[in-house]
Formats: C-alpha cells, structure tokens, sequence
C-alpha cells in the first residue's frame, strides 16, 4: 500500500511556504461529505446562534465534523490523518472542527500569528467548485515565518495595503489554489490567507490540529481553549466524535478532553453576561 506520509520534500515545501495541496485526495467521497456537510447544517439551523444564514455574513456551527459520526471517522482516515502526524507528531491533538457558510470575501488574516506556538495547522475542506474569482482560497507563500523581516512585514501592513502598496486585497500577489469538491489542502495557521469574490453560501469546514503540549505549557493549551467559549459550547469535541472513537482516535482527544472542562464555567458566566441587565 502506497504510503500517506509527507515525504521528506512535502515537509520542506510546508516549512518554507506555509502549506501543501493535495487535489483530488478525496474525490471518492466528496459527495457522501457534502451530504453529511448539509445534514449537520440542517439540524443545527445556520450557525452557533441558531440563525439562519443572511447570505451576507458568514455564518458559523462549532464544532462542527464532530457532530457527524462520518465526518468525525475522517480523522481516522490515513488520508487526513497522516498529513496531521507528519507535521505535528504522532501524537497530535485534534484541537476543533467549524463549520461555515461563507458570503462575499473575506480579508487577507493569520488564524493568529504567534511565533512562540507549538505547531498549530488547519485543513479546510471546500465543498463547492472554487476559483479564483469565486472564492478560492489564496495564501502568500512564506508569509507564516514569524520573527522573519519578509513575515512580519506582511503581517504589519498587509491590512492597509491600499494606502501602503497601492492595491487592493484582490489585488495583493498572492498564490491562488483553485479547487473542487475532494481536494484538500492543509496549511500554518500563522499563514496569511484570503478569499475573494465568493457566491453568497460558499461551503467550508474545517479540521484543526496541534502538537501535543508539554507539561509545562498545559495552560496556553487552557488558554487557547477559552477563547471558544464565544460559540456558547461547554467542550471542544462534539458527542459523535468521542462516541464512535476507538483507542486510536483517543489518542489525539484525550489532551484536550482532559484540558477544556473550563469551558463550562465561562460558558456559564457569558450566559450570565449577556442576560443580566446592565449595571452601569
């Protein structure tokens, strides 16, 4: 059987360009994830706040492939799987899943940009025939090399690019990674990325992935967790994807089942925020 671990040159192209695409890696079952994609979207109802998506802002559900027990067996899959272990470690840590209704463009952004991170990677999912003037995701090659003068640059200016290059986010040179419905793509997300000119429900979700944290650093994971107390959840991981999770899979939740239990208390106290009247 043909092997789906990153060779030695995939590893290099990601540590020096940010990321690596896979087309058609899951073109055998794109059509069955598409499906399970809008059997999670209807039962939840268009986003974390149970509104139906405008078609003017994205709309967002987290988690997201951890309520589909397919979706969830994806992380099972060498195809997905290996990619996570080549560049994080065998033992990685599958840190979340969103899932998004996207509308219109969407600004050049790092998912953070934070050089002192253990690896910290995203694999989207794109679910509808994406180019490069609908929507396609565009990234900036090297762009994720924090504490580098060409990284931090970008990250420093990029968002006022008009009046400090003279151009428009379109407009910014950027790699374009046109793709259908089974290509995969994983890429650093201190990388910068963008998408422009997208239809008003662009389908995407995600699944991301950590090194496993040591010891010592146990509560920037606690950290990082926290700030998902914003989409209402009292855990990371879904129900599906922790029931139908064989001792393998465990490997990669039992770190953060065992560091997000504070999400229930501030779950509980921005409930509190935002129902107690103001006492200004």
């Amino acid at each position: 059987m043909e092997s789906t671990r990153l060779n030695d040159q995939q590893m290099a192209f990601f540590d020096t360009f940010g990321f690596l695409s896979f087309p058609g890696l899951l073109a055998d079952c794109a059509d069955k994830i598409i499906d399970e994609f809008e059997a999670v979207w209807a039962v939840h109802g268009g986003g974390h706040n149970g509104a139906l998506h405008d078609g003017v802002n994205r709309s967002c559900i987290c988690p997201f492939p951890d309520l589909s027990e397919y979706l969830s067996s994806l992380l099972d899959d060498p195809r997905i799987h290996d990619i996570a272990a080549s560049i994080c470690g065998d033992d990685f840590n599958y840190t979340s899943g969103d899932g998004n209704l996207y509308a219109g463009d969407t600004r050049w952004h790092s998912d953070g940009y934070n050089g002192n991170r253990l690896m910290d990677i995203k694999i989207p999912f794109y679910l509808d025939p994406l180019t490069r003037d609908t929507g396609a995701l565009r990234v900036i090659p090297g762009s994720h090399r924090v504490g580098e003068p060409y990284a931090d640059t970008i990250e420093r200016d990029i968002r006022e690019s008009g009046q400090i290059w003279g151009m428009s986010g379109p407009e910014v040179p950027a790699l374009i990674l046109e793709t259908n419905p089974g290509d995969i793509v994983v890429f650093n997300q201190n990388l910068k990325h963008a998408a422009f000119g997208g239809s008003e429900r662009r389908r995407m979700y995600t699944m991301n992935f950590c090194s496993r944290y040591p010891e010592e650093r146990l509560g920037e994971l606690r950290d990082m967790f926290a700030k998902e107390a914003r989409f209402w959840i009292d855990r990371i991981h879904g129900e599906a994807m922790i029931r139908t999770a064989g001792p393998e899979r465990m490997v990669h939740l039992e770190q953060v089942m065992e560091n997000d239990t504070h999400l229930v208390e501030l779950h509980r106290e921005l409930r509190q925020t935002m129902t107690e009247p103001s006492r200004g």
